[in-house]
């Protein structure tokens, strides 16, 4: 079925998920949806968090998605529930990847860099209580690390300084993994690298999610079998294109980025 898989996020974060679906299924067509101009959604209430979901959704399938991936811990942990239940598509979403971390953990120490949405959440406190019973949890907000990321200051000092004092009370506890609870996080790897001890593993949830988006289309017999040319990703934004424009081509690629008012 060579329809395409949505993907959409707060703003540009969500390219992380959407570069390791890419990789694993580059025979599948996509479109991603960069909501920049209500980034961070870590910041508003649940029913904004829903309402927002719900208009990426309905976006999305009005142009032919057959699959949505939200690629945004804050928009699962809070709306998944609410989407899966209203549309009748497959709905992948993403969450911290605590387990991993906590069944490998040595120290028996893990660190969560989140935002305030995913923390509190009702899906983020079960999956916690569930593999954490006998593990130290550092959970730290995030605060300002999106608004940096979507300002193309990824790797400035100011995030530097954030970064170190945000990840302190890690260092204290001696974690030896930090679980990136935010989809736009990823994009911190670099610099997480040179403040973190060498021994410390950053875990994300971007190869799993593409792992499941390719066994939910080989379950509902989605794949794309087709022969003919693919279209080249589609991307929109509703802020600035050029945001998405440069995170997306990092790595010399020349995809279009197209303002949307969605």
């Amino acid at each position: 079925m060579n329809q395409p898989i949505g993907v959409f996020d707060s703003g540009i974060g969500g390219t992380s998920i959407w570069k390791e679906i890419h990789h694993l299924l580059p025979n599948e067509e996509t479109i991603y949806l960069s909501d920049s101009k209500n980034a961070p959604y870590g910041i508003r209430t649940q029913q904004e968090i829903i309402d927002l979901s719900i208009k990426n959704t309905e976006k999305l399938l009005s142009m032919g998605c057959k699959l949505i991936v939200v690629a945004c811990n804050t928009a699962t942990t809070n709306a998944i529930k609410v989407l899966r239940n209203s549309y009748n598509v497959p709905i992948i979403g993403i969450e911290p990847a605590i387990k991993p971390a906590a069944l490998k953990s040595s120290n028996k120490a893990i660190g969560i860099l989140a935002t305030r949405g995913t923390l509190t959440s009702e899906l983020f406190t079960k999956t916690s209580e569930l593999y954490t019973k006998d593990i130290k949890v550092i959970e730290v907000e995030g605060n300002g690390l999106v608004e940096l990321i979507e300002s193309g200051n990824e790797n400035s000092h100011q995030t530097r300084d954030l970064l170190i004092t945000l990840l302190e009370p890690m260092l204290e506890a001696r974690i030896d993994y930090l679980v990136l609870g935010c989809s736009h996080y990823p994009y911190l790897v670099p610099l997480l690298k040179e403040i973190l001890p060498i021994d410390v593993k950053i875990i994300d949830s971007g190869e799993a999610v593409a792992r499941q988006t390719r066994a939910i289309l080989q379950q509902n017999n989605l794949i794309n079998t087709s022969s003919q040319t693919l279209r080249r990703p589609v991307f929109y934004s509703n802020s600035d294109p050029k945001v998405l424009a440069r995170i997306i081509n990092a790595e010399k690629e020349n995809y279009k980025v197209s303002y949307l008012d969605f």
